[in-house]
């Protein structure tokens, strides 16, 4: 009778510590804006699922999930679910990503007096030479002896080099899915009957029926050709997709 009730306490306590919940919460802007369509990934499930219009986004989870957070023109984040968020929302704050200005260049225009536009365009004849002077030496090819090793100095040994390992990947599947959305548009998935809300899952679903991309996420590229190779995928998973839907 013991053995049996240590069992049983056994497989209770298995179940608490493995069961999952919804984890609910809401996305905002360093503004406190609602952002929709914020991709959230349980990264030890692999599920994702998408804010709707309001920010607002449910997810299965349990205290020690790690939740990522991605949208395009936002930082990425990471939020380590505890077990108070179990039983209240998460907010996460997402900031937007820094965009680069390209440089101007401002060159002094011609003022009309000859002494000031002639310093401004016309360099000194010393500076002049010093560059011409430059640019010829820099021109001229090096002497071996230069770079040759001193006597008694230690030199590398030339070999055939050795591996430092997996290259990382320049992309995720979550860079791919996000490219693939703005490459085509939302209007190319739903002709095809797919809503808004599902086009990132749509994507996946995809992608997980054997759509090669390693070189794809190597690179961080993908050309005209496998962005044709992606929609003929597609046109052959549409209808399996369609189909628990459709069906009553």
């Amino acid at each position: 009778m013991k053995l049996k009730l240590f069992f049983f306490f056994s497989f209770v306590f298995f179940i608490n510590i493995h069961a999952q919940e919804y984890i609910f919460g809401k996305t905002i802007s360093e503004h406190n804006d609602e952002i929709p369509d914020v991709t959230v990934i349980n990264i030890r499930t692999d599920e994702r699922v998408a804010t709707n219009r309001d920010g607002h986004f449910m997810i299965l989870g349990r205290a020690g999930d790690e939740l990522r957070f991605v949208k395009p023109g936002f930082e990425r984040a990471n939020k380590k679910v505890t077990k108070e968020n179990m039983s209240s929302p998460i907010n996460i704050t997402l900031i937007r990503a820094s965009t680069l200005i390209a440089e101007v260049e401002i060159k002094k225009g011609i003022t009309g007096d000859i002494e000031i536009d002639t310093k401004n365009l016309n360099p000194p004849r010393k500076v002049q030479k010093l560059k011409s002077d430059l640019a010829a030496y820099m021109s001229q090819p090096s002497d071996p002896r230069v770079l040759a090793a001193r006597p008694g100095e230690f030199v590398q040994p030339k070999g055939q080099g050795f591996s430092i390992g997996k290259v990382k990947n320049k992309w995720d599947d979550v860079d791919f899915a996000n490219y693939l959305k703005y490459a085509l548009g939302e209007k190319y998935f739903t002709d095809l009957k797919i809503e808004k809300p599902l086009i990132e899952h749509f994507i996946y679903y995809v992608l997980s029926g054997g759509f090669e991309r390693k070189k794809i996420l190597k690179y961080g590229f993908c050309s005209d050709g496998d962005l044709m190779r992606f929609q003929r995928a597609v046109l052959i998973r549409v209808s399996s997709y369609r189909a628990p839907q459709t069906q009553k």
